[in-house]
């Protein structure tokens, strides 16, 4: 699958986790014009970490919102939080931010809690995501703050932790899995 980031600050670990599953990536400045990513043989699109208030970003999320429904899509950290904005939905500066590994996020589909490596001020606020949209698909154990959402009327997941960090277990990088499985039912 060819697989298009978005680079908003993106770690080598988001690529390197694509390709090992057989994905060919390039790699956009976070500036790039929807037009022009979807204008490339493309068949999802990966919206990567990054610094910042994410509500400045007003750009990004201009382009997403041309994006969003177009290919698969995946965001990770800022990538989470400007997809949410896009869909008209709102975040808040953390009081202390959560950073560094060992912050437990709960599924709330099923039961499982993973740990998680994270390193962000800002989060969704998940009761802003209209329920026509998406839902709220993990939560910090924590603080019960937001931290990943299914987008049910797009086809689309985010989440605020980072699956392709390597500080503990590797419990979440199933969701390159599903991401890579998405393309897949997109493209038949």
């Amino acid at each position: 699958f060819k697989v298009a980031l978005l680079d908003y600050g993106a770690k080598a670990n988001i690529i390197r986790c694509l390709t090992k599953r057989g994905c060919t990536v390039t790699s956009f400045p976070y500036n790039t014009s929807a037009e022009k990513i979807l204008a490339g043989d493309i068949d999802g699109i990966m919206l990567s970490n990054g610094p910042g208030d994410p509500a400045e970003n007003t750009y990004c999320i201009e382009q997403i919102k041309k994006l969003l429904g177009k290919k698969p899509l995946f965001g990770i950290c800022l990538g989470h939080q400007l997809t949410a904005l896009s869909v008209g939905g709102k975040t808040v500066k953390l009081k202390y931010g959560h950073h560094g590994v060992n912050q437990p996020v709960k599924s709330l589909v099923g039961t499982r809690t993973y740990i998680t490596s994270q390193n962000h001020g800002y989060a969704v606020i998940g009761e802003s995501i209209s329920p026509e949209v998406g839902h709220v698909s993990h939560i910090n154990a924590n603080d019960k703050t937001c931290e990943g959402i299914r987008y049910t009327a797009v086809n689309a997941r985010t989440v605020q932790f980072h699956p392709e960090a390597h500080g503990g277990p590797l419990d979440t990088a199933y969701l390159f899995d599903e991401f890579v499985e998405t393309m897949g039912k997109e493209r038949d």
